[in-house]
This record gives C-alpha cells, structure tokens and sequence, in this order.
C-alpha cells in the first residue's frame, strides 16, 4: 500500500496582481475628449489650410501682397476648407469645453500641483540634463515612471496646458468674423487678423510635434500597458499614487 507523505514546502502558492489607482475618471475622459477632438483639428485644419497655403503679418494679406511664408502646397480654393471649417468650429468648441473641464478640476483637486508641478530638487540642471539626455537617446523609462511623471514631462504639460491651447484658443478665437464682431479685442490684442492666423498655425505645429513625442514616448515605455491604464485608470503594482 503506497503512503503519501506531506511537505510543507510543496504546497502551490498563488499569485495575483495587484494595481495602483493612477489616472482619475475626469483625467480619462478628458484625455480621450481631447484626443478625438485633436485630430479632428489637425485633419479640418489642413483641409482649411490647402485653400491658402500662405502666411503674413498684419491685419491684411492675400495674392499680390508680400507674404512671410509660402508653403509647397497646391491652392485648393473652394476644396475641402467648407467641410474643413465646419468640423473645424465643431471640435474646437469640444476642446475648449473639455479643456476647461480638465483646468477648473485640475485647479481644485490640486491636481497640477500634486502631480504636475516640479519640485525644486527636480528642477536641478544635473537631473534636466539626465532626463533631457535619456529623452534623445530614446532610452525605456524606469518602472517607476508608470506611477508618476519625469520632469521634462512635467514642464511639457504644464507649457502645453497653460500657454499653447489658451494660445490656440485666443488666437482662434482672432480669427473668427462672428467672435470679432462682438469681442474685438481678440483680434487687436493678436496683431491683426493675418498675424493670429500665422501665430495659430506655428502653435498648431508646435503641438503636433509635442503629441507625436508623446506617442513615442508611449511606445517606448510600453503602449499597451500604458494605453491600459489610461483607460482603466490603474497600473499594476503597489506603490501609491503621487
């Protein structure tokens, strides 16, 4: 008759993952609101773009008149730029709207501040220059920087957030004959008419530049994971939320 014999040390242990709350329901909303309405921006903007692929200065400009910029694109006049200025309008009123949603919020919940807001030691020129370094060399992030920002990160979103989209905004808002008409400051403010359309389209490269290195960066560190958790609003782990 065989005997069983039992050891302590073979008993099967079980295993679970644990996750970290990371992003808020408003962030995640927001963030994907943004996200939608960014690219409607970047695709209407380009259609308006193909019907005067030039840039002045001032208040006036057009064929005939000396212009700062030409770009090596075909004038389509009467092209896409009325489909382009409808979906235009449309889904600059979605990110204004959802971008005061994530400011306000962010300002009352301290979330800029907590989370977004460098600390002195942070902003030393060694880590910069470490942070900056690792950047260009397209280097993996460490694992902790799943569960908060890097500085250069950081001062990115802080100089998006709160310089670049109230840029966009107001220099948008310059270009509109119906706010205008109402609140011409906006235009006067800007320069003229000519020069918040070239002011609007540089800013409006900036961001695509800055949102092409965010997908990369996001790649690099792992798209799924992180796309996951922008998502789900959790990262696996156990540390705290920052």
């Amino acid at each position: 008759m065989a005997q069983t014999t039992y050891l302590p040390s073979a008993t099967i242990l079980e295993t679970s993952e644990q996750y970290t709350a990371r992003f808020s329901l408003l962030v995640r909303v927001t963030h994907w609101l943004n996200t939608i309405s960014f690219v409607a921006l970047v695709v209407s903007g380009f259609g308006i773009l193909l019907a005067h692929p030039r840039f002045y200065w001032g208040e006036t400009g057009g064929l005939g008149t000396p212009s700062i910029l030409d770009l090596p694109l075909p004038f389509l006049l009467g092209g896409p730029s009325g489909w382009g200025r409808y979906m235009h309008f449309q889904a600059a009123w979605l990110c204004v709207l959802t971008g005061l949603l994530y400011a306000i919020s962010g300002l009352m919940s301290q979330h800029f501040r907590r989370n977004l807001w460098p600390s002195k030691r942070q902003l030393s020129w060694s880590l910069l220059k470490g942070d900056l370094w690792n950047r260009l060399r397209f280097k993996k992030p460490a694992a902790e920087e799943a569960y908060s920002y890097g500085v250069l990160q950081r001062l990115s979103y802080l100089v998006v957030i709160f310089f670049f989209f109230p840029l966009m905004i107001w220099t948008g808002m310059a270009m509109s004959p119906a706010v205008t008409s109402v609140f011409p400051f906006f235009v006067r403010s800007s320069g003229g008419y000519e020069t918040a359309r070239t002011i609007h389209f540089f800013a409006a490269n900036l961001l695509v530049l800055f949102v092409l290195v965010h997908v990369a960066m996001v790649f690099l560190a792992g798209f799924v994971q992180r796309t996951r958790a922008m998502i789900t609003g959790r990262v696996s782990g156990g540390k705290v939320r920052p």
